[in-house]
């Protein structure tokens, strides 16, 4: 069965985006993006909430500016051939490899994972992946963490008071100090739950 994986960068203190909505100390050197280039390559899709989608319209484009070094339009070329599932209630329409969700997150998650394709199923925003942890979908939370403390934001872990046992299955420390951290989710071989 594919996998559900969440990954984002994120402050030692746990937030994807700090108190003033920046998330610019997350810029990759060329380790780090070589790393996240070989992560997006075992995805066979990637789910995301409305901010994010409009955030990585970037992508879509940037290929064909001529002073983008090769591992940059790698990456590009990359994402923009991923297919994309956007969750939005506002938009009507989105561009590239996308389209938007038809079911709520769980009925997506349900036919991806019984449907053909390979790859990873990527949940990507904090908002999409507290509600996948909440409903007990996610298999995998992946995280670059930055050695910066931005004191507050939006964070990576959803708050819901739920406990989730984890086993660590990769690390690997970057020259840069970001440390990367991924963990499997631990599920009752009975029940199926974490």
């Amino acid at each position: 069965m594919r996998r559900v994986t969440y990954s984002m960068n994120t402050s030692l203190d746990g937030y994807i985006v700090g108190p003033d909505g920046r998330f610019d100390w997350t810029a990759p050197d060329e380790e780090v993006f070589r790393f996240t280039t070989d992560e997006v390559r075992q995805l066979g899709v990637y789910l995301l909430g409305r901010r994010l989608y409009e955030t990585m319209l970037y992508w879509e484009t940037v290929e064909q500016h001529p002073s983008l070094g090769f591992s940059t339009r790698e990456w590009a070329a990359l994402w923009r051939s991923l297919p994309k599932v956007v969750f939005s209630t506002t938009l009507s329409a989105v561009e590239g490899n996308a389209r938007l969700a038809s079911g709520s997150l769980a009925e997506e998650i349900g036919r991806l994972r019984a449907g053909p394709g390979t790859g990873d199923i990527a949940i990507g925003g904090a908002g999409l992946a507290a509600e996948a942890a909440s409903a007990g979908l996610i298999d995998e939370y992946r995280t670059k963490v930055h050695p910066v403390l931005v004191g507050g934001g939006v964070p990576f872990f959803p708050r819901d008071e739920r406990r989730v046992d984890l086993a660590l299955v990769e690390t690997r420390v970057f020259a840069s100090s970001i440390v990367h951290l991924r963990y499997r989710v631990v599920r009752d071989a009975g029940t199926g739950r974490s």
